[in-house]
């Protein structure tokens, strides 16, 4: 399935005035350490991060797995239908709820069958522990959090990311492969092109420890850019040059195709 923003995740409609002081630090560090980051944070404006750690992991997840491929309104109203078919009196369904409701009851509240045995799935992961509680998981690293989540059917490492910042509040989670964020790092650095994911995960090491409030700024820049109000950059950069490694699998197909082609020469 191919993944979709999680609903309201981007921070863009935060208030601002609530989140300024506990990005300070990120901002000062950010301004200081990069003069372009520094000229986009001056334009924009106060940082308006703020996670919101409701919900539990299994209810978050599912959350994006039913929003997947569908626009706001549909994804709201499907969501609005298997809470309603699955859960008791109006809550939001347990894990258990859903792997007791039938496929059919699944089907008629508007959701795939894809994204029926994603649900499922995730279901199992969560009750045998694979996906765990809120506790357990605020105690992981980031790499622990997307090795376990990234398990569950119809769950990439994009929806984690987006749960390490929005939900857990994880201050360090640059989405390279984002495409907000590297449009956003495009404009906001006077680039011809897109930055390669690698590029921009070399790139912003600089950012570390502060990743994700970069990564939101990067998202507005795309919005500041479309108003007309993004400043030009504070100096010209160099992305490096990251080249791919080749594997060993194509280094034989091409080995013997050389031979091959050779052996026909010779004859």
């Amino acid at each position: 399935m191919t993944e979709t923003p999680l609903p309201d995740l981007t921070g863009a409609n935060t208030p601002v005035a609530a989140t300024e002081a506990p990005n300070a630090a990120a901002i000062a560090h950010l301004t200081r350490i990069d003069p372009v980051m520094a000229g986009l944070i001056g334009a924009v404006g106060p940082c308006g991060l703020l996670a919101d750690t409701l919900g539990s992991p299994f209810q978050t997840l599912a959350q994006a797995i039913t929003h997947q491929q569908l626009n706001g309104t549909a994804a709201r109203t499907i969501l609005g239908r298997f809470i309603q078919c699955c859960g008791q009196a109006g809550t939001f369904p347990t894990a258990q709820d859903v792997l007791k409701a039938k496929d059919k009851t699944l089907r008629a509240a508007g959701l795939s069958f894809a994204k029926i045995a994603a649900l499922k799935d995730l279901a199992r992961k969560t009750i045998d522990g694979t996906v765990p509680e809120h506790d357990t998981l605020v105690s992981l690293a980031d790499a622990e959090v997307i090795e376990r989540l990234t398990q569950v059917r119809g769950i990439g490492r994009w929806t984690v990311e987006m749960m390490l910042m929005f939900r857990l509040g994880r201050p360090d989670i640059l989405p390279i492969d984002d495409f907000g964020v590297r449009a956003g790092f495009k404009l906001a650095y006077g680039l011809r092109q897109m930055p390669a994911p690698k590029a921009l995960a070399a790139y912003g090491e600089k950012w570390s420890p502060h990743r994700t409030v970069a990564a939101w700024y990067l998202w507005r820049a795309v919005e500041w850019a479309r108003a007309g109000k993004l400043p030009p950059p504070a100096q010209r950069i160099k992305l490096k040059t990251i080249r791919k490694k080749k594997k060993k699998a194509q280094q034989k197909t091409r080995k013997k195709t050389r031979t091959t082609r050779s052996k026909r020469a010779r004859k």
